[in-house]
């Protein structure tokens, strides 16, 4: 039997910039934040390259910066959420800066901002090229550290915890070998995306999908789980999480060439390097398939100064034994950002009472069918503020909690089948045989071994895949090539997608 506590305050499951954020805002409540991993370590947001899409420029507004996120969704961006982000973006971007993000400055003091994909304007503020991620995520642990109604554990989330109504009262944790019942006034789930369920991925390799799957599991609304986008040019070196060449190379200047030194983005379309990311990942996964290779170019845009303009990237490739001044980096598609997740409001709130989400395991409506470059930190830190200063303000009912029961492990071999048929069947292009064989394993280990919360969030974005009978932004269908009208948000629960799909 689990051990019980209670906090009388907020409990924060996941560690990433999104969970601080709200961790920040939500004093002068007690926090409680729940990582499996030590923080800094196994979260997104610190390996993020790119940097934080905002307007702070002259010629820039935060209309435009909505108009290209709008175009970048493919159809399915919720307009007044993305007017919210982008809006609140630059108050947002100043607040990191203010506690210690040293983000790259012009000589007059104003935030230097570079070009990436579908962007209208130059609107990416960096640090030192390529370490936004983990500079920014230092400067909020550093915050958090000194804020000592904030308290740090290192345990993972098994379940949430119910009372009768359905209102989320806390979670079932696992710390240093105890199942622990922690009961709060609310919880906010910021456990990340799902790239660890692909066996190609840029993200940390235990980020799994485990928010989505708890929240599915308790009969939250997900909304939009099909659509994850791959990011084009992971280096393509057999590493196992994969390392990435940001586009903010191509931002720079680096093109993509053949095997032969050929550059081919242009015949797949006019902005050719700089074209949406669900476009240049197709077209990557295309070269190599039919074997013309794809490779990054960065020897005449960048050169000599990438040790210091891009030293993640140059690091990467030097552990590869590439060097990336002297020859093309061989890249492909590889499993990035989940667009979907658990439905919120723009407060985060889900369909479940005391329960918010945040982050890349929310599906806020801003990012639709393919998410903007660089637009993640900057919805981390918007949407994670705004859900603390929410979750604040919540008191749990005296109602008794209902006992919870903790999902099952799956084995390492049983995972690496799963992730291996994830890549394959719910990968850059799909068709309904590959996703009814990737069902069909998963009913198989789910009959193995339970329902493990990996197989869980598998489910979900499989069914949902298979549901989606149309090719939309990153959600490619080889045997539907063609975008349905009107577009349509996937908006539905566990139980509704485990019914067999309508095909």
């Amino acid at each position: 039997m689990a051990d019980r506590e209670r906090l009388d305050g907020v409990l924060i499951l996941g560690a990433g910039l999104a969970g601080l954020s709200a961790a920040l805002t939500a004093g002068p409540r007690k926090v409680v934040v729940i990582s499996p991993e030590p923080l800094m370590s196994g979260c997104s947001s610190a390996w993020a390259q790119g940097g934080v899409a905002v307007a702070l420029s002259p010629d820039d507004d935060a209309e435009r910066h909505a108009q290209d996120t709008i175009a970048a969704g493919a159809g399915l961006v919720d307009p007044d959420m993305a007017r919210l982000l982008t809006c609140e973006g630059p108050e947002a971007v100043r607040r990191l800066a203010e506690l210690g993000a040293p983000f790259d400055r012009e000589p007059d003091g104003r935030f230097a901002q570079s070009l990436e994909a579908a962007h209208s304007r130059p609107r990416v503020a960096r640090v030192k090229g390529d370490q936004a991620g983990r500079a920014i995520m230092q400067a909020v642990t550093d915050a958090v550290l000194a804020e000592t109604r904030i308290q740090f554990r290192q345990a993972r989330a098994l379940a949430l915890l119910q009372d009768a109504s359905g209102r989320v009262r806390g979670a079932l944790i696992e710390q240093d070998g105890r199942e622990i019942a922690l009961e709060a006034d609310a919880v906010i789930l910021a456990t990340g995306g799902v790239g660890g369920l692909y066996a190609v991925t840029t993200n940390p390799a235990a980020v799994r999908g485990e928010g989505l799957a708890l929240a599915a599991l308790a009969g939250a609304r997900i909304a939009d789980p099909e659509f994850m986008q791959f990011h084009p040019t992971a280096i393509d070196v057999g590493a196992d999480p994969a390392p990435l060449a940001t586009e903010a190379l191509r931002g720079e200047g680096a093109r993509l060439i053949d095997g032969e030194g050929r550059p081919f983005m242009a015949a797949y379309h006019p902005q050719a390097e700089l074209a949406p990311r669900d476009i240049t990942a197709r077209a990557i996964h295309r070269q190599i398939l039919e074997g013309r290779g794809a490779y990054l170019d960065c020897r005449q845009a960048v050169g000599e100064h990438f040790p210091a303009q891009f030293p993640a990237v140059f690091a990467a490739c030097r552990a590869a034994g590439i060097d990336p001044r002297l020859e093309p980096i061989p890249v492909a598609p590889a499993a990035h950002y989940h667009m979907g997740g658990v439905w919120t409001d723009d407060q985060g709130r889900t369909s479940l009472a005391g329960l918010y989400a945040v982050g890349e395991c929310a599906a806020t409506g801003v990012h639709g069918a393919n998410r903007l470059a660089s637009n993640s930190l900057l919805e981390a830190a918007v949407f994670g503020t705004r859900a603390g200063l929410a979750a604040r303000g919540e008191t749990a009912p005296t109602a008794p909690v209902l006992p919870a029961k903790a999902s099952p492990d799956l084995p390492p071999e049983a995972l690496m089948a799963l992730r291996q048929a994830m890549s394959r069947d719910a990968g850059v292009v799909r068709d309904r045989a590959g996703l009814m064989r990737l069902l069909r394993l998963i009913e198989t280990l789910a009959a193995a071994h339970g329902p493990a919360l990996p197989l869980t969030a598998a489910r979900i974005i499989a069914r949902a895949a298979l549901n989606r009978t149309e090719s939309r932004g990153a959600h490619c269908r080889a045997d539907f090539p063609d975008a349905a009208e009107p577009p349509r948000r996937t908006l539905t629960t566990l139980a509704d997608l485990v019914m067999e799909p309508a095909e």
